[in-house]
């Protein structure tokens, strides 16, 4: 069972004086490993994303700057790739536990903060 986050981050390159790099900024792609559902920040897509995007710019960046531990300026929600186990799981932990998303069924939980941008892929 796997899942990560993808992300698109804009990031910057802050140098001691006297010295420069080209390009100052560089655009990466980020994957952060998503916590099996039901344990640690399983809830990372419920507080960070809304409608396929991040919800709040600077909580982004921040969480990016964590990541790269460099300065971060433009943060872009890709995806979230999951298996297909990952996926039954977190479906199943949506619906067991449906008061953190006002009772509302698994398909419109993931459709409401992920939008249409979940890919499975083959474990």
């Amino acid at each position: 069972m796997h899942a990560a986050y993808v992300f698109r981050v804009e990031a910057r390159f802050e140098t001691a004086p006297g010295v420069s790099v080209t390009p100052e900024t560089v655009e990466t792609v980020v994957e952060v490993t998503a916590d099996p559902p039901g344990e640690g920040e399983w809830l990372f897509f419920r507080d960070v994303l809304w409608r396929g995007e991040v919800g709040d710019e600077r909580h982004a960046r921040d969480l990016a700057e964590s990541w790269l531990s460099v300065p971060a300026d433009r943060v872009s929600f890709s995806e979230l790739k999951l298996d297909q186990e990952y996926r039954e799981a977190l479906e199943a932990e949506i619906a067991s536990n449906p008061e953190p998303f006002d009772g509302d069924s698994p398909r419109d939980v993931l459709h409401r903060h992920l939008g249409s941008s979940i890919r499975t892929v083959d474990s």
